[in-house]
């Protein structure tokens, strides 16, 4: 039998309803106006839609949203210092400096310079302490997405042969470190372990966020398993004609095709991981906001 499709669109509204009425309330009740800003450093055309698509479903939930567009060429210095003068702006409670940055900006510098209370993202050193300390911790949005849709999806996870094939500190770590918060048996596989096919035949729940389209076949998947891919890879289209005028298409690291014959439960691409992320976001900065007025 083909396997269940987890569309993302309905989880992702189920998610941003609940953040408009919490919003609704933190004002009713507190006066509270939760306040996101973005900072967006160059003009990548795919990290614009990101952005974009950012401050419409905020200002969408009825938050405060701020967005700070900068050119190419901004210095490391400058960037540090607006998100200093946005940790201190008490209109904003969730920051998030649109990745990647321009090369000659230090990623990790711009993050050293963060309030963690604000780390909307979950990518300080703080935010990862907590999480793999097993406290309360603002967690990246895309696991966070990922760890919904898994549990509104099979209930229970405990006790679940989990495998995240990605060691990436954005998706692959605190994902596992989520799926070990779930009570699941959890393995990181990466590009120098041994046999990959056969790791991915033991996971009862396969994630998949290495960034190689369409790596994983529908033969490297325990039958009835929840695949969860999370790449988001751009291609040519096989057609000759199309790709020779240049079109392409987004395809996950997972063949889909194959895979849907043998899989229990698979999120497609697009559609499925990547609704979530801005839906999670919207999430974190309500947490966040309440967490920085003492409402939690």
């Amino acid at each position: 039998m083909a396997a269940e499709i987890i569309d993302g669109k309905p989880f992702a509204e189920r998610v941003t309803a609940r953040v408009a009425a919490e919003v609704a309330v933190l004002a009713r009740d507190h006066g509270l106006k939760p306040g996101l800003a973005v900072v967006l450093v160059g003009d990548d055309p795919a990290s614009q839609i990101y952005v974009r698509s950012k401050g419409e479903q905020s200002l969408a939930a009825g938050m405060h949203s701020v967005t700070h567009r900068l050119p190419t060429e901004t210095t490391e210095d400058a960037l540090i210092a607006l998100v200093r003068s946005l940790n201190a702006d008490a209109a904003i409670h969730g920051i998030l400096v649109q990745l990647p940055l321009p090369r000659h900006i230090s990623e990790a510098n711009v993050l050293a310079a963060l309030d963690p209370s604000k780390d909307v993202d979950g990518l300080t050193i703080s935010s990862a302490g907590r999480l793999a300390s097993g406290l309360p911790a603002l967690t990246p949005c895309t696991p966070l997405g990922c760890i919904i849709m898994l549990r509104e999806t099979l209930g229970s996870l405990a006790g679940k042969r989990a495998l995240v094939v990605g060691r990436s500190i954005l998706v692959g770590r605190p994902l596992a470190q989520l799926l070990l918060g779930a009570d699941c048996t959890v393995t990181i596989a990466h590009s120098k372990t041994v046999d990959l096919p056969e790791r991915c035949r033991e996971a009862e729940i396969l994630c998949a966020a290495i960034g190689r389209p369409q790596m994983i076949k529908g033969d490297w998947i325990k039958p009835g398993a929840a695949v969860i891919d999370i790449g988001v890879n751009r291609v040519p289209f096989r057609d000759p004609v199309a790709a020779a005028a240049g079109k392409t298409k987004v395809v996950g690291d997972v063949d889909f095709k194959s895979a849907s014959k043998v899989a229990g439960w698979i999120t497609p691409v697009p559609g499925g991981v990547g609704l979530m992320t801005v839906a999670c976001l919207l999430q974190n900065t309500v947490t966040a906001a309440k967490r920085i007025a003492g409402l939690e």
